[in-house]
């Protein structure tokens, strides 16, 4: 009876460490930032320099990290998740508008016939790993479904936008480890503030340039004179070879050519994929939000992202102005913002998607996964030198 009793108390407190835990997912991590180790980007970022600095947007995490050692297909290890950007927070019943743009096309993005169709998204964006798009568009779905279907809510719930990058260099992928209920824990958790980067979420598992990948985000906000708006980005970043990748400019990755990928090869044609999500508050109709999330492939192109053909570089952006975008009956009152007038949200979108790769390379930290498979980070202080060494450092 006592070791019954006693293994009865180690499994409560692990459940309950568990719960513990899962709060914490959506909340930043405190670790240093790129700007914190001097690296030097073009524009001013928002408050917290993440797609939340705009207006309504929450972001929710699932990480699923268990196991180690030699991969057992359906046992692990695991290192997956889920990200959830809810455009309107978790009470959103309508629409806003929206556009996509796909860089290189090995890739899913669900949803985008009909958002390239209406012009507007309805649903939480979701991003994940490539074999579980199914799973959690579903679970958005049933999400959605649970909360009520009353007059004033969008029907575009069924037809949600999940998008993916590969993790099957360190996760055991073919387990299909990713259920429905981290699907609802991070739909369930997103919220406004930080954004936690790195290992989390749908990153997890990621690599970028053959370095640990990941979650990143960053925003930039323009000037009063430009109209004051607010641009954030959220990406996944899990494509590029080492040797193409720059850093504000310098050639980082033909400065530290160690640290690669051990027992296998990750991303050495520049295999792998990036998911962008833009959002604005800035007053966008579908056709102006496509020439903006258009440019996300420059912030990619900077990186040394050059969109090979084994790559799925897919990109979406949407506005949070124009409230009568969801109406459903008479004339909707719009607002636009004329085309003359939009090129600072052009570099904006550029600037933040550069900054949120970084940020995700900075953040993230060396990862071991399936049979000894391990990813480093990249190296904070020798990134600081290479820096220096090419007067980019900022401080």
């Amino acid at each position: 009876m006592k070791e019954v009793s006693a293994a009865l108390t180690a499994l409560l407190l692990h459940a309950a460490f568990a719960i513990f835990l899962a709060p914490v997912a959506g909340r930043a991590q405190n670790k240093p930032r790129a700007r914190d180790l001097g690296v030097p980007f073009d524009g001013t970022p928002g408050p917290l320099n993440a797609i939340t600095d705009v207006k309504g947007v929450e972001v929710g995490f699932a990480t699923i990290i268990e196991g180690d050692g030699k991969l057992v297909a359906g046992r692990g290890p695991v290192r997956t998740g889920v990200t959830a950007i809810l455009p309107q927070g978790k009470n959103f019943r309508g629409r806003v508008f929206a556009a996509w743009h796909t860089l290189n096309g090995n890739g899913e993005m669900t949803g985008t016939t009909w958002l390239e169709e209406s012009g507007s998204l309805g649903t939480p964006v979701m991003i994940t790993n490539t074999h579980s798009v199914g799973v959690v568009r579903d679970a958005v779905i049933e999400w959605n479904a649970r909360r009520g279907t009353d007059e004033g809510y969008s029907g575009d719930f069924s037809l949600p936008v999940v998008a993916e990058t590969w993790d099957g260099f360190l996760n055991d992928i073919n387990g299909f480890h990713v259920r429905k209920e981290h699907a609802f824990q991070a739909l369930d958790g997103a919220k406004p503030g930080p954004v936690a980067e790195g290992n989390v979420g749908g990153g997890t598992g990621m690599v970028a340039h053959q370095f640990k990948g990941g979650t990143g985000t960053s925003s930039r906000l323009l000037a009063k004179a430009e109209g004051g708006y607010t641009v954030g980005v959220l990406v996944q970043a899990n494509y590029g070879r080492r040797d193409l990748l720059r850093v504000a400019g310098v050639p980082v990755g033909r400065e530290i050519t160690d640290l690669m990928p051990e027992r296998g090869k990750a991303g050495d044609d520049g295999q792998g994929s990036i998911i962008v999500v833009v959002a604005t508050d800035a007053p966008l109709l579908p056709h102006q939000l496509k020439r903006l999330v258009r440019r996300v492939s420059l912030g990619v192109g900077v990186m040394g992202g050059r969109g090979e053909n084994s790559s799925g570089d897919i990109f979406i952006a949407f506005s949070n102005a124009n409230p009568e975008a969801s109406k459903t009956e008479g004339v909707a009152q719009l607002s636009m913002l004329p085309n003359e007038l939009i090129n600072p949200l052009l570099r904006a979108t550029v600037e933040a998607t550069e900054e949120a790769i970084v940020n995700a390379m900075v953040a993230a930290e060396t990862m071991r996964g399936i049979g000894g498979n391990t990813v480093h980070a990249i190296p904070h202080e020798r990134l600081r030198e290479i820096l220096k060494k090419y007067n980019r450092l900022a401080k």
